[in-house]
């Protein structure tokens, strides 16, 4: 039995994750799960990077206790955002969180200077205020002492792997990302420089499946010395990409959806896919194992966990089950509205935003709490089949079967809604989507799985999936139609992600 550690770090949790490899399969075990809170202070949001750190560090404890030899470990984690260290490797600032307000403006800026078709044509990446290129920028025009200072740029997951065996890369998957990465996989120093920001701090780019080197953190050694002959190997560093390796899919060509926070929706393409109608329907281009995720970023269950907080903070009932049932007995397809607005990033109270939003629709605003929850989970489901209507129109292939894979799987009316939505099966599973795609790049880094092609018939072994099959069609058609009315009213009142 091979021994792996797979570190997945989520915007709203974290979690170490056991991974058991027996030479046919592997078995996840949950050894460790924590809540990864933004930390505000002032007008700004921030990562509590080293609080992180040591949630990782006791999830790693736990299994060195038990005198497991392990083999090795890796860690995944959102997109985007990033760390600056110093010339002596110290924390500058902690990394800022991708929904601080300045990011927006940030991005109106960069796209003057540079234009949107220039900044497509050069990376591929969709124009998106979350992209660290503007965060980047935002750091620039704010505080030029900080840039001025920097001497290494590190990724969220390049970080950690620092801190934990003082090695510093950037992984390609995430790296991909930042909208400053050329499709050569080589950073846009003219795009950079064009900006007025340094070029000179951006690290080595490595493949996934990459070895960096053993375990040096020296309280970890202290207490378990035989943590020196773990290897810490850069799996596929963003998530996505990493949930993506877990798609249980028995054939290349499927569309995916990796349903969290964010809802990642996309197929996989050998090269970036960067012409005028990829950038009409504003996709993105990922990087993967071997090959790019073309790829749309929805919001997600992100506004799910924002009601909940609302109505938490209302002193309502907000469990999710409840919520789920409270939604499935509201009325079908009342109130739509465009879940990508951007007044929907960062909202002081989600209920009450939605609700304006419908109103200023023309619709009559979900006035409890299950036709609320209904209406988000629907807006979610007509969405994806718009996006997928649109991978449809670029590739000019049609996807037979939709696959859902992470936390959202277990979101058992999102899943079925899709399906009927979409007007195809869905295959929902497995939940652990990142962690399974990590273990098993970390087993190629090893040599445990000799290609890619084999990493896929060692998924197709080791997860269980859910099927569900879609009904309802005339009224969802209807349904979507009146969906692509309302986002375009809504985009006469705001912008879209």
């Amino acid at each position: 039995m091979l021994n792996l550690l797979a570190v997945d770090l989520g915007a709203s949790s974290g979690r170490v994750m056991h991974a058991a490899f027996d030479g046919h399969s592997v078995t996840l075990h949950e050894v460790r799960r924590f809540p990864n809170h933004p930390l505000r202070l002032g007008h700004r949001i921030y990562w509590n990077i080293y609080s992180l750190y040591q949630e990782m560090k006791w999830g790693i404890q736990s299994v060195a206790r038990d005198e497991r030899s392990i083999a090795s470990l890796a860690m995944d984690s959102w997109a985007v955002d990033f760390a600056l260290l110093d010339a002596s490797n110290h924390l500058l600032d902690l990394p800022r969180h991708y929904r601080d307000p300045r990011n927006l403006l940030a991005m109106n800026q960069v796209v003057e200077r540079v234009g949107r078709d220039e900044l497509f044509r050069r990376s591929g990446i969709q124009i998106n205020p979350i992209n660290s290129l503007y965060q980047l920028y935002s750091l620039h025009t704010e505080d030029t002492s900080l840039l001025k200072n920097a001497n290494t740029f590190l990724m969220v997951p390049d970080l950690l792997n620092f801190f934990l065996c003082g090695e510093h890369a950037a992984e390609f998957t995430n790296a991909t990302t930042t909208q400053f990465l050329q499709p050569s996989g080589r950073w846009d120093v003219e795009l950079l420089e064009k900006l007025g920001m340094p070029s000179h701090i951006f690290p080595q780019v490595v493949q996934p499946a990459t070895r960096l080197s053993r375990v040096r953190d020296e309280e970890l050694l202290q207490t378990f010395p035989s943590l020196r002959d773990t290897s810490v190997i850069h799996t596929a560093s963003h998530d996505t990409a990493a949930a993506v390796l877990s798609v249980p899919a028995k054939s290349p060509h499927f569309v995916y959806i990796s349903s969290g926070t964010w809802s990642l929706m996309g197929t996989l393409v050998e090269e970036p896919v960067i012409h005028p109608r990829t950038q009409k329907f504003n996709l993105t281009n990922e990087g993967g194992l071997g090959n790019y995720r073309l790829l749309k970023n929805v919001m997600g269950l992100w506004l799910l966990q924002e009601t909940q907080r609302a109505l938490q903070s209302d002193g309502e009932v907000a469990q999710t089950e409840t919520l789920l049932d409270l939604a499935q007995s509201a009325p079908a397809l009342t109130c739509l509205f465009h879940p990508d607005d951007t007044r929907l990033l960062q909202p002081s109270h989600m209920p009450e935003t939605i609700r304006a939003i419908c109103r200023e629709t023309g619709q009559h605003a979900p006035d409890d709490t299950g036709a609320l929850v209904r209406s988000i989970l629907e807006s979610l489901a007509l969405r994806y089949r718009q996006v997928l209507e649109e991978l449809e129109s670029v590739t000019g292939k049609r996807y037979d079967v939709l696959h859902i894979v992470g936390g959202g799987v277990k979101n058992r009316l999102l899943c079925q809604w899709t399906a009927n939505a979409t007007k195809r099966p869905v295959v929902a599973g497995p939940v652990e989507a990142s962690a399974m795609g990590n273990a098993a790049v970390q087993l190629l880094a090893l040599g445990q799985v000799a290609s890619t092609e084999e990493l896929s018939q060692l998924i197709l072994r080791s997860v269980h999936t859910v099927t569900y099959l879609p009904h309802d069609a005339d009224a969802w058609d209807a349904a979507f139609q009146r969906f692509q009315t309302i986002g375009q009213h809504q985009m006469e009142c705001s912008t879209m992600i």
